[in-house]
């Protein structure tokens, strides 16, 4: 099997499916995509990973993907990591980032929204458009939180008296669930 975007792509829904089947199976059927594809390049993808002689660090993604669209240093208080931005043909608009530390390895990778985030309003939360960063800047109260599985995360907060938690795949948001046991925080 060949692994370039397409793959990729299906990849990182392998791991969506956890909170958003639905929208996996519509992307998939867009995409004339078996669910038997998405555990061939989530297996290869892994082995890529964890194989010896496999590229390492952004290099992976780079054979993957292709250069990235950008490239460059960022500063995250005394420390540099370096940035790598790819734009997926399924998720317009948003970005796959990949930070990597001093040596090359791979401290993060989720998308982000180019430019920054953008401030929603609670009915405009709509799965694999929005990213953590827009729900943190689009309520107040926002507090991220690591999610219960590899590539997880979530994000607490409250609207119109209700408390929230937005459950993210790769930091791209997947679904909203109410919480049980009052507000964020």
């Amino acid at each position: 099997m060949r692994f370039r975007v397409r793959e990729f792509e299906l990849a990182l829904m392998h791991r969506m499916r956890d909170l958003n089947a639905g929208r996996v199976e519509d992307a998939l059927a867009v995409m004339g995509a078996s669910r038997a594809e998405v555990r061939a390049a989530h297996t290869h993808w892994t082995r890529l990973a964890h194989a010896a002689r496999a590229p390492k660090g952004a290099a992976v993604f780079r054979m993957a993907l292709g250069p990235p669209r950008h490239a460059g240093p960022r500063a995250f208080g005394s420390l540099t990591c370096d940035v790598h931005r790819w734009a997926l043909p399924s998720w317009p608009g948003l970005e796959f980032e990949v930070l990597t530390g001093p040596g090359g390895e791979v401290w993060n990778q989720w998308f982000v929204r180019p430019g920054g985030a953008v401030r929603l309003g609670f009915a405009n939360l709509t799965p694999w458009a929005c990213v953590v960063a827009d729900v943190g800047t689009s309520f107040p109260d926002a507090v991220p939180l690591e999610g219960q599985a590899p590539h997880h995360w979530a994000v607490e907060f409250t609207h119109a008296g209700t408390a929230y938690r937005a459950r993210f795949v790769y930091g791209l948001y997947q679904r909203l669930d109410r919480r049980v046991g009052g507000p964020a925080g």
